[in-house]
């Protein structure tokens, strides 16, 4: 079965074997996928994968390391771009649905490795990741509060969790209809309502109250 890919440098290996993981995340529950699987689909012996990965949990551990890494690099690119804080936390938004469309293994793998009882160290490296998002989006929404943008009554820390949710509920209503793409479509009508939740009573600066007669009329 061995094929000229067994012939890969190491980081080239690890690499391709990450691609597989999500690969087959993305079409089953990742807590099912076997390590015969992967060298399958990688074309290899179970041997020669684990020349390069001792155990199960360390492949894990590689592709969680992956996720974040480019979920993180994408989300610090949108925000360095973004001309205000609130369009940042936009940028990281739409930035982070374009990931989860592109790598739809990856929510799954990440959800699946939060559950698990045991900690491991993917566990571990998921909540690093979570723990890092929600802070990057606090400092966003607290800077946008301090130049006037994001309403000062809005709590920071909560906005960011409710930013994440935001993108899990759509990831896992994707998943239901069984098409991850799908979250690109929900995603601009979700962020509307967020955005007026951050700009607090400054997103009705500009409607005017009905004039009282007009108000009076309607009663009669």
């Amino acid at each position: 079965m061995p094929t000229g890919s067994s012939r890969l440098p190491t980081d080239e290996r690890r690499a391709a074997t990450v691609e597989a993981v999500l690969a087959l995340a993305a079409q089953q529950d990742p807590s099912a996928i076997t390590t015969t699987a992967i060298a399958e689909r990688m074309k290899l012996t179970q041997g020669a994968l684990f020349k390069h990965f001792p155990t199960k949990d360390a492949i894990w551990e590689a592709v969680i390391g992956w996720a974040s890494e480019r979920l993180l690099g994408r989300i610090d690119d949108a925000a360095r771009a973004a001309a205000s804080p609130l369009a940042a936390v936009e940028g990281v938004f739409f930035a982070h649905i374009d990931f989860v469309a592109r790598h739809p293994g990856v929510p799954r793998v990440m959800f699946g490795e939060l559950q698990r009882k045991e900690r491991t160290p993917a566990k571990r490296m998921a909540r690093q990741l979570m723990l890092g998002y929600r802070e990057r989006v606090q400092s966003l929404v607290e800077r946008g509060q301090a130049q006037g943008e994001i309403a000062r009554e809005i709590d920071a820390a909560t906005a960011a969790t409710l930013l994440i949710g935001m993108v899990q509920g759509l990831v896992m209503q994707a998943m239901l209809n069984g098409d991850l793409t799908c979250v690109r479509t929900q995603a601009p009508n979700a962020f509307a309502i967020y955005r007026r939740g951050l700009e607090g009573r400054n997103s009705n600066a500009g409607v005017q109250p009905a004039p009282p007669q007009a108000a009076d009329r309607s009663h009669r």
